[in-house]
């Protein structure tokens, strides 16, 4: 038995895995679906997420309760869960036997964390257009150093992230996604990833194809950038592949399971 730890992206929650926990389960794997802070069922006010830290906290604690000394998860990360996948992988690395970076954000060792944002901005052809209805707000208390949180608007949602997904699950989303914190300042002022925590845990990539947010360009630079054990590919993916393909997924991750990386 595996005991899977799956982490949403930003401004979802634990929900958006709701087609692969069953199937994982049957296979005879112990899941958990984590809500980080102001996410799905995850109380924490927005107000009160200011780092990655604050963000990622619910996960830090669930391994840090669920994880006994000896025994080891496989955490898998969608979209921005891969910051953090980092920041467990950074704390526990010896409670982790593999990582699973689901068309997900991927830092290395050399540079900041906000690196791999920068370059996706870069890289993108027209910023405002992929922006689309995202809807952004500032506290303004400090403007410099000011709390900015967003939320994706219909259009994003259906254009950029769901739009080989079912209807149903779009309309799901629309139903329970909250605002997020934008951290981009807090990831561009934390050192890079120690080569001694973070890249000692094994990493494997799961590359969607059709994703149009994370491009599958994109998403091969960032490999070519890191370290990772394997890489899979999952053809006709969206972003959201654990609903636009979840058999796929779960074949992924039972694969994974089955190796488990010891």
């Amino acid at each position: 038995m595996v005991h899977f730890i799956l982490v949403h992206g930003l401004c979802h929650g634990g929900w958006c895995w709701y087609k692969v926990k069953p199937v994982l389960e049957s296979a005879g794997h112990r899941v958990t679906m984590v809500d980080l802070a102001a996410s799905g069922k995850n109380m924490t006010k927005i107000d009160d997420v200011h780092t990655m830290g604050d963000y990622t906290e619910p996960l830090i604690e669930l391994i840090e309760s669920s994880v006994p000394p000896g025994e080891k998860v496989i955490l898998v990360g969608h979209s921005l869960g891969g910051f953090n996948l980092a920041l467990a992988m950074y704390r526990f690395p010896q409670k982790i036997s593999a990582t699973v970076f689901l068309a997900a954000y991927m830092p290395d060792s050399i540079h900041s964390p906000s690196y791999v944002l920068d370059q996706l901005r870069s890289r993108s052809s027209s910023q405002s257009e992929s922006l689309l209805d995202i809807h952004f707000s500032s506290d303004d208390l400090d403007p410099a150093n000011a709390k900015i949180t967003m939320i994706f608007g219909r259009k994003f949602v259906a254009s950029q992230l769901y739009q080989l997904s079912p209807p149903e699950d779009l309309a799901l989303a629309e139903m329970l996604m909250r605002p997020g914190p934008s951290l981009h300042v807090d990831l561009s002022k934390r050192k890079a990833f120690s080569e001694v925590g973070y890249l000692s845990v094994n990493r494997v990539y799961i590359v969607c194809k059709k994703d149009v947010t994370l491009t599958e360009d994109f998403q091969s630079w960032m490999i070519e950038n890191n370290q990772v054990k394997e890489v899979m590919e999952i053809e006709g993916a969206d972003h959201m592949a654990m609903l636009s393909k979840p058999n796929e997924v779960c074949c992924c991750l039972l694969d994974i399971g089955a190796t488990k990386y010891n």
